[in-house]
């Protein structure tokens, strides 16, 4: 885990402080916060009655990862100001996040658009894996992918 004035990086095998990091995400010179929060639904492609999700991490490489997105991220948008990246492993109910990632700047566009980049280059790049959990038994999800090396 990173937890700074600026950079909040972790994964968990507990429930994501979603609210903390909202407020830890405020700033006096920044007017908007963009939290994205990713939970756990019922189905997944043509996979119905999903339970629940199981996830699995290399969890050295993890955090160095993130550390890795949010520095090119303060490069893209030098404006952002609090960047926060958590993600869960082992057991995740429904409606329940998942991951998280919050970002804070001066205005909306910047926050949006690292917000967007972060989660998706997250899914993209850091060594995560879903397994899911349905009447039928559990299964890898078919939507995973391959995990790209950082660009």
């Amino acid at each position: 885990m990173i937890r700074s004035d600026d950079t909040w990086l972790e994964l968990s095998g507990a429930p994501l402080p979603v609210e903390d990091v909202r407020r830890w995400a405020i700033r006096p010179d920044c007017g908007a916060v963009v939290v994205f929060c990713g939970t756990t639904r019922d189905h997944a492609g043509d996979r119905v009655g999903v339970t629940e999700l199981h996830y699995e991490a290399y969890e050295a490489h993890v955090v160095p990862r993130l550390e890795a997105l949010v520095a090119k991220a303060r490069i893209a948008w030098p404006a952002i100001r609090a960047v926060a990246a958590l993600h869960r492993t082992g057991k995740v109910a429904l409606g329940e996040e998942a991951v998280v990632v919050a970002v804070s700047s001066a205005h909306r566009s910047e926050a949006f658009a690292a917000a967007a980049h972060l989660i998706d280059r997250l899914k993209a790049t850091v060594p995560l894996w879903k397994e899911e959990v349905a009447p039928d038994g559990r299964e890898w999800s078919p939507t995973a992918s391959v995990i790209e090396e950082p660009t």
